[in-house]
Parts: C-alpha cells; sequence; structure tokens
C-alpha cells in the first residue's frame, strides 16, 4: 500500500459493505464478452423500450431553449409537482397539496436511501421484506439503525406477517417497508392489506413507507392500488412512485415522494443540502409523461405480457415452480427439485450457456431457493434466453 494513504479508511459506517451485486456481475459479464461469449442479460430490471416519442420531444424541444439550463427549484417545480399531484387524482382519486404532500426525486431510490436518513437514529427498528429491495436495508444499518426482517413467504402471497412481530420490535420500529406490486416476487397487495398496514402503523406510531414503481405495469385486467387510497392514510403513510418503470424513463432519475407532509418537509429539507434538484428538460418532460396520453402504456403492458408467459412456460418446462405475476416486470421462481443454491445455479447457468439472471438470495435470506428473471429485455432474446435454459443440461 502507498504509505501517504495508509491513513484512509472507510467510515464505520460503510465499511462492512461490498459493491452493489449488479456492479459485480457486470463485471463478470464483460470478462465473459471479451472471451466472445454472447450474454444475455434478463437480471437487471432495467425497461429496454422507450418512452413515448411526446415525451422525448418534449425534452428536446425543452433543451433547446437559451433559458433551460439553470438551476431549478429545490424538490422539483411547481409544474412537476402539479403533474404529479394531478396523475395522483386521475389515476387513485387521491388529492394531494402539491406545496406540502408531494416532492419530486431524483429517481424514487433517492427517497427511499434518504428515508432512512431523515428518520432513523442509532438504535431504531426499521421492519424490513426478506425477500426485499436491499436499499430498504442498507439504508437503515448506514443510518445506525437495527434491521428486523419480515418473511415474505410464498405460502402467504408474499404478504409480511404483521401479527407476529414482537411487540418490543414494534415499539422501538420507526419505518415499516412495503413494496406491492412487489420487487422481487412480483406479488400484488390488496387494499384491505394496505389498510391493515395504516392501522399497524398508527397503533405503534411507525411510518410506513410503499415503495410503489410498479402501480402502471399491471397484467390481465389487475389495477394496482396506492396506499394513500385507505382513508386516513396520510397521517402514518409515505409512498415512493418513479417514471422510470410507469414510463421506461429510468435512466432519466425522475421520481415523487407523495403523503404525509411531515416526512414530506424532513427529506424536502435534506435535499436541500445534498442535491441542487433537477434538470429542467427532464422535468417538462416529466409533465408531458403524466398530463399526457396514457393509452401506449396499454401496448407496451402487453409486450411484458407477451414475454412473462414466454418465460412462465419454459421455467415450468425446465422444472421450476412458478405462477404468473399479475403485475411488476419480474417472474419470481423456485429452483428445480434438488438445486437449493441460487449463487451456485446462476453462476453456472451464466458460464455455460450466456444467460444472466439474478439469484434470490441477492434479495435476503429467504429469497434463496428462488431466481428473478427480468421482463426489460427484447423478446425475442428473452426467447433464446429461454430456449438455451430449457436446453441446458443442468450438472450441480
Amino acid at each position: 500500500m502507498n504509505q501517504s494513504t495508509s491513513f484512509i479508511h472507510p467510515a464505520d459506517r460503510i465499511a462492512s459493505f461490498k459493491p452493489y451485486f449488479f456492479a459485480a456481475l457486470g463485471q463478470k459479464i464483460n470478462t465473459l464478452k471479451l472471451k466472445g461469449m454472447d450474454v444475455i442479460r434478463i437480471d437487471m430490471g432495467s425497461p429496454d423500450l422507450p418512452p413515448a416519442s411526446f415525451i422525448i420531444e418534449t425534452l428536446q424541444k425543452s433543451a433547446q431553449r437559451a433559458d433551460a439550463h439553470g438551476y431549478t427549484a429545490n424538490g422539483g417545480t411547481p409544474a412537476f409537482r402539479q403533474a404529479i399531484a394531478a396523475y395522483y387524482k386521475t389515476r387513485f382519486d387521491v388529492d394531494l397539496d402539491v406545496k406540502s404532500e408531494v416532492l419530486a426525486l431524483i429517481g424514487s431510490k433517492e427517497g427511499l436511501f434518504n428515508l432512512s436518513e431523515v428518520l432513523i437514529n442509532p438504535g431504531d427498528v426499521s421492519l424490513v421484506p426478506d425477500p426485499g429491495y436491499p436499499v430498504y436495508s442498507a439504508s437503515g444499518i448506514i443510518a445506525g439503525g437495527e434491521i428486523y426482517y419480515m418473511p415474505l413467504l410464498q405460502e402467504n402471497g408474499f404478504l409480511p406477517d404483521l401479527n407476529s412481530i414482537p411487540q418490543e420490535i414494534a415499539d422501538r420500529a420507526k419505518i415499516l417497508w412495503i413494496n406491492y406490486p412487489n420487487n422481487p416476487t412480483g406479488a400484488v397487495a390488496s387494499l384491505e392489506f394496505l389498510s391493515r398496514a395504516v392501522d399497524f402503523g398508527r397503533k405503534h406510531q411507525i411510518v410506513i413507507a410503499h415503495d410503489a414503481p410498479y402501480t402502471d405495469v399491471c397484467f390481465d385486467g389487475y389495477i394496482a392500488p396506492s396506499i394513500l387510497q385507505v382513508p386516513g392514510a396520510k397521517d402514518v403513510a409515505i409512498e415512493f412512485n418513479s417514471l422510470s418503470k410507469t414510463y421506461n424513463m429510468a435512466g432519466w432519475r425522475l421520481g415523487m415522494a407523495v403523503g404525509n407532509s411531515q416526512v414530506i418537509s424532513y427529506l424536502n429539507t435534506y435535499k436541500s443540502q445534498m442535491d441542487s434538484s433537477h434538470f429542467l428538460p427532464v422535468l417538462e418532460a416529466g409533465v408531458a409523461a403524466l398530463n399526457g396520453d396514457q393509452t401506449w402504456l396499454v401496448e407496451r403492458n402487453l409486450i411484458y405480457k407477451q414475454r412473462r408467459d414466454i418465460v412462465v412456460q419454459a421455467l415450468k418446462s425446465a422444472g421450476f415452480v412458478v405462477e404468473p405475476p399479475p403485475a411488476a416486470i419480474y417472474v419470481w421462481a423456485g429452483l428445480p427439485a434438488g438445486i437449493s443454491d441460487s449463487i451456485k445455479f446462476c453462476d453456472q447457468l451464466l458460464e455455460d450457456t450466456g444467460v444472466s439472471m439474478t439469484p434470490g438470495i441477492v434479495y435476503g435470506e429467504h429469497g434463496e431457493g428462488f431466481i428473478r428473471i427480468s421482463l426489460g429485455t427484447a423478446t425475442h432474446r428473452i426467447q433464446e434466453a429461454m430456449d438455451r435454459l430449457v436446453h441446458w443440461n443442468f450438472h450441480m
């Protein structure tokens, strides 16, 4: 080690963290590609399809203006906040106060992480689903909190059993994380369950954080609810949403937090110290997306449904335990009989066939024994990936 930098050590709160799984996976895939392997990635949840043309055109026209390149209002322009409120009214019949209950985010992941920063003190508890999106637990740990994992079991529809949370844990908890339609399982939650979550939060004085970026990616007539449709939800709940999956704008990094005004104010104050809001043309394109014609999403969802059905049929023929998810862009499947190690399975599959899927253990202890497949890859490539899988000779 260079002696001039030997004194540099990470802060304790991040010293134990490893690189994000997909960053390490990307390096391995690049190595295989350099060796000439044709790799099909069905691991990351990044939409491959573009936004509607009118959204892109709005960005282009806005970026041509000489006055569109300065700083914008912290937490989003009034027009973008108003568009969020209008979307929630049209889509969910939920009324939001634009000034106090709506906040623009640089992608919803930013808001998810920051929520722990503004609510969790050392020793506080975050109630985190397992399997679940890793940022829920990572943000709580970095904030100095403790994590209590709530198993999401197949026999319970991948919903947490709130009644099984010990009283002592509930009394110390500050945040209950829920996410429906769910990543990674594709499970959905009814308004009745969301109502029970709100009641739980009110009883134990816990903020209910509902991560809801997949509410507009639904199949077979299913319509996903918002937790804010529950009467009185804004007393305890905040909902994170995003244009990433709804409008195929993942790289644009445009999201929102809505709900409890006190939590919104904390997030707004925190953001004012750490970022300088967003590029105006992106915000104006977001307004166009939220306010514009929504019918194009129907055809987009039919494409995802076609991909879902290709994946489910192939997985069943290969011996996986799987049901078609009613929403989101993932298929969550139990490994074939006799195979239990999801990392070994996915590593071997990648090395032998060039197909990259995500091991379930990445999402928590209760994700072991499962794999997750993303539908955000071109249909013909998903078909080829499934053909490779079906014809692969397991030898683990």
